[in-house]
C-alpha cells in the first residue's frame, strides 16, 4: 500500500499513481516524431522561411559591419540590373561552381563523403595540361583529348580513397583530404620545375594554344564552360532521375541494409557514383584551365572544396538544385567583391553569411524530417 503521507507531500509520486488527474491534464510534454511524408507545399514554405531568416540575418550582419540596408539593396540591384557585362560575369562565375557542386553531389548520393575535390581538380588539370604542353594528338581533337584526360586524372585520384572505403572500411573523409595535399605538392613541383612558364619565369604553365582552349560564345567574356556545365546538369539529372542505376543509387542511399537484403549490387553502384564524382571533379579543373585561365596556375582550385560541399548540401544533391545554388553563390561572391571594394567589408564576413545560410538550410532539413508533437 502506498504511503498516504508521501502522496500528500510529493506531487510527482501522486501523478505517477494517477491520483491527481486534473493537474496532469494540463501538463504538456514536447516530443519529436519522424514525419512519414511531407507535402510539397510544406517543403516550399519551410525552405522559403529558412531563406528569409538567412536574408534577415545577413542584413543584420552587414548593418553591424557598417553597410546600411538601403546601400545593400542598392548593391544587389546594381549587380542584377547594371547591364549584360555583369550578367555575363555572374554566369562565368557560376559555370565552374556548378561543375564542382555536381562532382560533390554525385559522391554524396552514394554516401561517399568526397572532400578531395581539389585534389581531383589538380590531377585532372595536370593530365589535361600534359596533352596541351606536349601537343598530344591532332589539333582537331586535342581539346576532346584534354577533357578525357582530365576525367581520367580525377578518376585515378579518387580511386584509392574509394578502394580503401569499400574494401577496408577506411573513412573516405581522411583519405580524400590527405590526397589533396599530395596533389597540391605535385602541382607545385611541376610549376616550379619542368612546367614553369619559359617566357615569364613565373610558377604557371605556358599559355595554351587556341585549339586547346574552350571557344568563346561570342557574348562578353563567356566561353563554352557554361554550356559544358549545363550539359553536365542535364546528364546527371537524367541519370539520377530516369536511369535504373540512378534509381538504385538513390535506393541504396535511403536504405543500404534493405538494398543488400533484396540483392541490389551495392558495391557496383557505389563504384559507379565514385567514378562519376572523380570524372566530374577532373572536368572542373579542365573547365577552369581551358575555359577561364587558359593555362595551369598554382591556385586555380582554391576555395572549390568548400564551395562544392556547400552547393551540394544546399542543393540537396539534386543537379537542378545544384545549378540554382551555384548561381546564388556566384552572385554572393560578386556581391562580396563589390562590398570589399566600396565598403571595405572583410571577406571573412562574406564567409560568415555563407555559414548562416548553411545553418538555416540545415534547420529547415530538421523541420522537414521531424515535427514537434505535444502530448498530455
Amino acid at each position: 500500500m502506498p504511503d498516504k503521507k508521501l502522496e500528500k507531500t510529493d506531487p510527482l509520486f501522486s501523478n505517477a499513481l494517477n491520483l491527481n488527474p486534473e493537474k496532469r491534464e494540463f501538463q504538456f510534454v514536447p516530443r519529436l516524431e519522424v514525419r512519414q511524408n511531407s507535402p510539397e507545399w510544406l517543403r516550399l514554405v519551410i525552405y522559403a522561411l529558412s531563406l528569409l531568416v538567412g536574408c534577415v540575418s545577413a542584413i543584420i550582419v552587414m548593418s553591424w559591419a557598417g553597410v546600411k540596408p538601403d546601400d545593400l539593396i542598392q548593391e544587389i540591384s546594381a549587380l542584377l540590373f547594371s547591364g549584360t557585362r555583369t550578367i555575363a560575369s555572374i554566369l562565368a562565375q557560376t559555370a565552374p561552381l556548378v561543375i564542382a557542386g555536381l562532382a560533390t553531389a554525385a559522391a554524396f548520393r552514394a554516401n561517399f563523403w568526397n572532400v578531395g575535390l581539389e585534389g581531383q581538380m589538380i590531377l585532372g588539370t595536370i593530365f589535361a595540361s600534359f596533352i596541351a604542353i606536349y601537343d598530344v594528338g591532332p589539333d582537331s581533337i586535342r581539346l576532346l583529348l584534354m577533357a578525357l584526360a582530365a576525367m581520367l586524372g580525377g578518376i585515378i585520384w579518387i580511386a584509392p580513397a574509394g578502394f580503401l572505403k569499400l574494401k577496408l572500411g577506411i573513412n573516405e573523409v581522411i583519405t580524400t583530404l590527405l590526397l589533396n595535399y599530395v596533389a597540391f605538392n605535385l602541382l607545385l613541383h611541376l610549376l616550379f620545375g619542368p612546367w614553369k612558364d619559359p617566357v615569364s619565369g613565373f610558377p604557371h604553365s605556358a599559355q595554351f594554344d587556341q585549339v586547346e582552349r574552350l571557344p568563346h560564345l561570342g557574348w562578353e567574356n563567356l566561353t563554352y564552360t557554361l554550356p559544358l556545365a549545363l550539359l553536365l546538369v542535364l546528364v546527371t539529372w537524367w541519370f539520377f532521375t530516369f536511369s535504373r542505376a540512378g534509381y538504385l543509387i538513390n535506393f541504396v542511399k535511403s536504405n543500404p541494409n534493405m538494398a543488400k537484403a533484396v540483392g541490389v549490387p551495392v558495391l557496383g553502384l557505389s563504384i559507379t557514383a565514385i567514378i562519376m564524382s572523380g570524372a566530374i571533379g577532373g572536368l572542373t579543373g579542365f573547365a577552369i584551365a581551358s575555359g577561364i585561365e587558359f593555362r595551369m596556375t598554382r591556385d586555380f582550385f582554391s576555395g572549390f572544396l568548400f564551395s562544392g560541399v556547400l552547393i551540394a548540401f544546399l542543393g540537396r544533391n539534386n543537379p537542378i538544385g545544384v545549378a540554382v545554388v551555384a548561381l546564388f553563390m556566384a552572385m554572393l561572391v560578386l556581391l562580396g567583391q563589390s562590398l570589399q571594394v566600396f565598403y571595405q567589408v572583410p571577406f571573412a564576413l562574406i564567409q560568415l553569411i555563407q555559414a548562416i545560410f548553411i545553418i538555416c538550410v540545415a534547420a529547415s532539413e530538421f523541420f522537414l524530417t521531424y515535427r514537434m508533437h505535444w502530448r498530455k
